[in-house]
């Protein structure tokens, strides 16, 4: 079973900036894609930015240019750096990763979540 724990929420003036920070625990053997997803009150949740294991990114439009994810895979670390915020950004942010461990049947690759960390922007 892997677990993530993430952290680094609050609240903000926008125009400010953020980290957020993801830990993955459990017998990982690798972890294939790290990223965050968010969701808005109302709103379905969305992909914000992910990072593969070959450092290639994906960042949803709304944050290009202000958001960058940094990933350390010795670790299972996640991190996003938010600039510029403003008030979209306020929703709850979930980190998420694509996890191998293994078990009895062999290698077994999944999806996971952390508990999820609220994002306030004030304007």
């Amino acid at each position: 079973q892997v677990q993530l724990v993430d952290s680094g929420g609050g609240l903000v003036q926008a125009g400010g900036s953020l980290t957020l920070s993801c830990a993955a625990s459990g017998n990982i053997v690798r972890i294939d894609v790290m990223g965050w997803y968010r969701q808005a009150s109302g709103k379905q949740r969305e992909l914000v930015a992910s990072m593969s294991t070959d450092d290639s990114s994906n960042y949803a439009d709304s944050v290009k240019g202000r958001f960058t994810v940094s990933r350390d895979n010795a670790r299972n670390t996640v991190h996003l750096q938010m600039d510029s915020l403003n008030s979209e950004d306020t929703a709850v942010y979930y980190c998420n990763a694509n996890a191998c461990t293994l078990n009895y049947y062999g290698l077994t690759c999944d999806w996971y979540w952390g508990q999820g960390a609220q994002v306030t922007v004030s304007s």
